[in-house]
């Protein structure tokens, strides 16, 4: 029955749930396909987390291993909760446990008030036992769905001799007439009530709302037919979308609308809930769909309700008195007894809500209130001074915020001090969410000093639910996790009751997809457990360690190993064993235990081998159990070893656990592997699939750390297993194959080149070197990696005459495998060179043809989509390396083939063969001059020359880039064109603000300028200064250290005068980048030109009564010290003045820039005789050490350690002497600071100047009185 339009969403919502609860209590059969549905324990869920590429991404990955490359396209979505996948999503299932007593507090709470730790698995042994019931239900409707599908396809209008159809050659009537009877349909809808049917006008009888009539008049389509409404089956209905369409002469016509709609007749949108319509689908496509939501989400209804309240609200008497005149009029008070009577639906109606919090369009520039001075608030925000506006969605967690601004002052005076409290807590924790970042900072500083004001319920209670929150964004979790992990300090031990609630919420942190987020979560747990304490966290996590949900214990036995790391594997240890050898409730808690050694050997790497033992031994136990437990399987009848039942994984983890530990170890700690090479050699020859990859990858991974000759048996006899995976279509197993492989491929003496090539080589390429393969972008890398280690062992005359043929397939992606493992190829220094391409007792004329042929293939084939590393194609990139290892042997083709062919493409229309062409000849311009082919080199740069008015930026940084390597291989005096002619075009390009153009063009020009630059007059080369200035402004580095370094060539050509007075000019802008890159181009010139043509003019520049002039002098000499190193000492006496008037400065910027410079005089006057400037340098310095600011404290700390190097540790320390144990702290900290780097520094030189104890063994004692040192 449709809604009317006008209905009221609660009555909506009453209507559907009523419709529900009926659908709920038709019948068992009925409820398990929901049953089904809501659990998920199933076996394919726990592919997810069980499959080998799991165990790969390591905690180093910064793309995940289950995403593909489509996925990796996508946008990154501010919301988390909009990019998660399935898996990831679960932690919103999640729910915030209450909180749990604290067993080690001295205070005892209420047993009614908090969880105890038998409580908690009291509800843990009852979620598995709901789990095992669900799986058992499932199970048992499987079967019988199955028992459905074979009667049904067997039993047809009671011939049993006929030959049973296919489901899809029965025809409708077929279908009907085999559905036997006597029983409720079990895929039954909530449409199929009492309620819900129309009754036939003539029969009486109803149609089903699940499915179409047969007729209008409800007759059936034959004779022999029955009408659906009226069968009723012992098995399961199947349902009309079970056969195959086919025509009908009685096919029935659609029901039209009488008094009331026919059952049968699919519901308006209206009446249904979101998601539960099928989608129209309009063929002429101009119409919307309709869809009209049965239910207003929360943030809709809160946005409805302020809409009404800002409608209907009361007027204030400020506001009354702007309507009404104030004169003339008296104010009539309301009588005692009088009492509002308010719905408490309508509660929120009479609140003051503005305009601005409803998310709604609004007028900028008028105000839409009634008031002058802001209508229905003096805030925009309406929630107070200062505090930032609310999403819809903080309604939920912020809305006391909204009553309290309603609040009159005896209200407010009324309110508890926990209230109180709570409101303080929520204001600062929307600063800090919605906040402007002063505002963040401010606000989290302040809840972190208050911390233990507010209490850990109050915080956690408020803080976590907005980690849950599903509009939750990337800055937002950034800043509340990090909020957690400052009041953990402050805490302390107050954390223990509520250590399982703040794992419900960064437990998921360590599976995220991103590398920053997986360790902030690390670093959170890690502090936690150092704040909680061994034992609360395993009391925390222990019950989710045999939880019935996989994701759960993933990220439990993930955080159990950030906590090892924490509190040391050790104390861990015992915990670890017993967890992984039980025997009790099921294989659940020994496999979290043993993926918990895995995590732990991928994060602690070789950190695991003072305890390889015993983490051995807790990982070996999951083979002993598995092997108990397949003996009790075994004998229940189930012979299938290879299947992934609970035993196999355990085995499997135990395996994957063993393989990481191997690999985290190497080359050292066999001796612990002893025990568990028997077992898992045995498991190898019988298991298939994931067991069989996950033993491969253990025994992969440990033959390496075998002797020679133990390493060199175990490889060949592994052989046969690898070569015959080698063609499995798992891409987990193969993975695994290749990467055995080449760890057998790289073992010193275990495999000899002779056998690699007869047993290893030729299998590889044949299953593994495939196009299908190529397109998986990691396999691509581990079979790229395979082959250069078999290269490396067999030589590249095999591996590229293998090669050769994948250059001149017609699969891109293919090609660019092959490409790329030749470039690797000739990179390695492979033995053998890629002149034996076809073979060993080839010509190499003949070899060196067909890599050219199959590399120009590769070079007209290219990909226009091929993603580019460097600015540089991969097929450039291989041209270049491939080709240049050729040497002179590439000549008759150089000139000929490769030239003609460069030259056409450079006039192609497409600007990607353009860039491609010039890519190629920037690779290829050493390797002409190599050639002896001069005149073809200078023919190509003239043709270059002429394309320097190129439209297309990519194309034309592409050219001068060629340009450039041109330059550098002809050199300045053979190139054609002349410099004189191309420094020129080059000057109105360097305006182009295009990265590519503008590094390569600064390039080049640096280059004219160093070899050149008397070819071209000097008012060009200021010209081209004054360009090089606005590069500065460039957000590449690469950019701005070319234009830095061309100042000092230019200045190398013109004299330092011209550029320095260009340079200081700059120095009086406001950008901050430019002034610093000016100051470090001060100083390369005076290195270029010497220091006496600049600190003149730099220490007269430093009287300008400007601070970014003074800071900029002061920098440039910081640079200028740095730079000239020892030839600084003979300016040290002309700088000391400068430098003690920046020291007392009052700007701490001076005093900062003055300590670096400090610093780098004090470094190039070690051992020069000049300890008399740096003692006075050094008494200037030190009083900065009380500074506040890090950067000031950084910078003198710095000082002062150059100092000690020239002066001596012994001359520092007496300057702190006293400090060390002085009574005011501050004084205490900055003299241990500086003691702690002298002691570091030197600390053979402190032992003279420590105090002696007196006549302590005065017998005994030896000492010589005169060098003591007197304070």
């Amino acid at each position: 029955m449709p809604f009317p339009d006008d209905a009221h969403p609660e009555a909506v919502d009453d209507e559907l749930m009523r419709i529900r609860a009926k659908r709920a209590a038709l019948s068992s059969a009925a409820m398990l396909p929901e049953i089904v549905q809501v659990s998920s324990d199933s076996l394919e869920e726990e592919l997810y987390v069980e499959t080998i590429e799991e165990t790969n991404d390591t905690y180093t990955s910064d793309q995940p291993h289950h995403m593909g490359d489509e996925l990796r396209q996508i946008s990154h979505e501010k919301i988390i909760a909009k990019r998660e996948d399935e898996y990831h999503s679960r932690r919103r299932l999640r729910t915030l446990s209450p909180s749990r007593a604290d067993p080690f507090s001295k205070i005892r709470h209420n047993a009614d008030e908090q969880r105890s730790y038998a409580d908690v698995l009291a509800e843990g042994k009852l979620a598995r036992e709901q789990a095992s019931l669900v799986r058992e239900l499932r199970g048992s409707y499987r079967q019988r769905q199955q028992d459905v599908l074979e009667h049904s396809t067997m039993h047809f209008e009671g011939d049993i001799t006929r030959p049973a159809k296919r489901q899809w050659e029965m025809s409708p009537s077929s279908v009907v007439a085999a559905v036997p009877t006597e029983e409720t349909p079990v895929n039954s809808s909530e449409w199929e009530d009492d309620e819900l049917r129309a009754p036939d006008s003539q029969s009486g009888k109803a149609f089903s709302s699940g499915e179409t009539p047969l007729s209008a008049s409800g007759t059936p389509l034959s004779l022999t037919s029955t009408p659906l409404s009226s069968v009723s089956s012992t098995y399961s209905r199947l349902t009309r979308w079970d056969a195959t369409p086919a025509l009908s002469e009685g096919m029935g016509t659609t029901p039209v609308r009488g008094n009331n709609w026919a059952a049968g007749a699919t519901p308006l949108a209206a009446s249904l809930a979101p998601g539960e319509e099928t989608p129209l689908r309009s063929d002429v496509g101009e119409e919307t769909p309709m869809r009209v939501l049965g239910r207003m989400s929360a943030s809709v209804s809160t946005i409805s309700q302020l809409n009404m309240a800002a409608r209907n609200a009361f007027l204030s008497d400020d506001e009354l008195d702007v309507i009404l005149p104030s004169t003339g009029y008296l104010i009539v008070d309301m009588p005692a007894s009088y009492e509002a009577k308010r719905h408490p639906h309508t509660e929120s109606m009479h609140r003051k809500s503005p305009a601005a919090e409803l998310g709604l369009f609004a007028l900028g520039g008028e105000s839409s209130s009634f008031m002058a001075d802001g209508g229905w608030g003096t805030d925009s925000t309406g929630l107070g001074s200062g505090l930032p506006p609310m999403k819809p969605d903080d309604y939920q967690h912020f809305g006391a915020l909204l009553g309290a601004m309603d609040r009159t002052g005896e209200e407010v005076s009324s309110l508890t001090l926990v209230e109180i409290r709570e409101l303080k807590l929520l204001r600062l924790l929307l600063k800090l969410k919605n906040g402007t970042p002063p505002m963040r900072k401010i606000a989290q500083r302040q809840i972190v000093e208050r911390a233990r004001e507010f209490g850990p319920a109050l915080l956690f209670d408020k803080i976590l639910p907005l980690l849950m929150s599903p509009s939750l964004e990337d800055g937002e979790r950034h800043l509340l996790v990090k909020l957690i992990d400052r009041i953990l300090f402050r805490l302390e031990d107050g954390v223990r009751p509520f250590v399982h609630k703040i794992l419900v919420v960064v437990e998921p942190l360590l599976i995220d997809t991103e590398r920053a987020t997986r360790a902030e979560g690390r670093e959170l747990i890690s502090n936690l457990a150092k704040a909680a304490g061994l034992a609360t966290m395993i009391g925390a996590m222990r019950p989710d360690i045999d939880h019935p949900d996989e994701y759960v214990r993933n990220c439990t036995a993930r955080a159990l190993a950030v906590v090892a790391m924490a509190l040391g594997i050790p104390a861990l240890l015992p915990f670890l064993a017993a967890v992984s050898a039980s025997q009790r409730g099921g294989w659940e808690a020994p496999h979290t235990g043993i993926r918990t050694v895995q995590h732990i050997a991928a994060m602690a790497g070789c950190g695991v081998l003072p305890h390889l033992r015993e983490l051995v031994s807790c990982a070996s136990a999951g083979l002993v159990l598995s092997a108990a437990s397949e003996k009790n399987r075994l004998s229940d009848g189930d012979r299938d070893s290879s299947v992934s039942g609970p035993p196999a994984k355990v085995r499997t983890a135990s395996a994957l656990a063993l393989a990481a530990l191997a690999e985290a170890s190497a080359p050292h700690g066999i001796e612990a592997f002893e025990g568990v090479l028997r077992p898992l050699w045995l498991t190898i020859r019988q298991a298939r699939g994931r067991a069989l990859a996950a033993m491969l990858k253990a025994i992969g991974a440990i033959i390496p750390l075998m002797t020679e000759e133990y390493a060199s048996y175990y490889a060949r006899e592994l052989i046969p297993v690898v070569v015959r995976e080698m063609a499995t279509p798992d891409d987990d197993l193969r993975r695994t194959v290749i990467s055995v492989v080449r760890q057998m491929a790289e073992i010193p003496g275990a495999l000899g080149s002779a056998l690699l090539h007869s047993k290893i080589l030729d299998p590889f390429f044949k299953h593994l070197w495939t196009r299908r393969l190529s397109v998986d972008r990691r396999t691509v890398f581990l079979v790229v990696e395979g082959a250069l280690a078999i290269a490396k062992r067999v030589g590249a005359g095999p591996v590229t005459k293998l090669l050769l043929p994948a250059l001149k397939d017609e699969a891109g992606s293919f090609r660019r495998m092959a490409l790329e493992l030749l470039e690797r190829l000739v990179r390695a220094h492979v033995p053998v060179g890629c002149l034996q391409a076809a073979g060993a007792d080839a010509e190499p004329t003949r070899s060196v043809a067909l890599l050219v042929d199959s590399l120009l293939f590769a070079l007209q084939h290219e990909d226009e989509e091929e993603e580019e590393r460097d600015g540089l194609s991969r097929v450039a990139r291989a041209m270049g390396v491939a080709l240049g290892a050729c040497g002179a042997w590439i000549r008759p083709h150089l000139g000929g083939e490769i030239s003609s062919m460069l030259l056409w493409r450079l006039n192609n229309k497409s600007a990607r063969i353009r860039q491609q062409a010039a890519d190629v000849i920037a690779e290829l311009a050493p390797l002409w001059i190599a050639c002896s082919e001069d005149a073809a080199l200078q023919r190509l740069a003239g043709v270059l020359f002429e394309y320097l008015g190129e439209e297309f930026p990519t194309v034309l940084g592409s050219i001068i880039r060629a340009l450039h390597a041109i330059v550098k291989a002809l050199g300045t005096s053979r190139m054609h064109p002349p410099i004189k002619d191309l420094l020129p075009r080059l000057t109105p390009i360097l305006k182009n603000r295009h990265e590519k153009v503008q590094l390569h063009c600064i390039e080049l020009v640096g280059r004219i300028a160093g070899s050149a630059a008397e070819a071209v007059s000097p008012r060009e080369w200021m010209r081209i200064c004054w360009e090089l200035l606005e590069t500065l402004h460039a957000h590449r580095r690469a950019i701005r250290r070319a234009a830095i370094l061309s100042f000092g060539h230019i200045a190398k050509a013109i004299g330092p005068q011209d550029v320095l007075s260009t340079l200081l000019a700059n120095l009086r802008v406001q950008e901050r980048q430019s002034r610093v890159y000016t100051t470090i181009a001060i100083a390369i010139v005076s290195e270029v030109c010497a220091p006496f043509t600049v600190l003149p003019a730099l220490m007269a520049e430093y009287r300008v009564p400007e601070l970014n002039v003074q800071n900029g002098v002061l920098k440039s000499i910081s640079f200028l010290f740095e730079y000239v190193g020892e030839v600084g000492i003979d300016y040290l006496y002309a700088v000391t003045p400068l430098l003690v008037d920046a020291l007392m400065d009052r700007d701490h910027v001076h005093r900062q820039t003055a300590a670096a410079a400090v610093r780098h005089v004090a470094l190039g006057s070690v051992g020069l005789g000049c300890e008399d400037a740096l003692l006075h340098l050094l008494n200037n310095v030190w009083p900065n050490i009380f500074e506040q600011s890090p950067h000031v404290i950084m910078a003198v700390v710095d000082a002062l350690e150059g100092l000690s190097l020239a002066l001596g540790p012994a001359t520092v320390f007496l300057y702190l002497a006293q400090g060390l144990f002085h009574p005011a702290r501050r004084v205490r900290q900055a003299a241990w600071r500086v003691y702690n780097m002298l002691y570091v520094l030197g600390q053979e030189a402190l032992v003279p100047l420590f105090p002696s104890h007196g006549d302590v063994l005065d017998a005994q004692r030896y000492g010589r009185d005169h060098l003591y040192l007197v304070l």
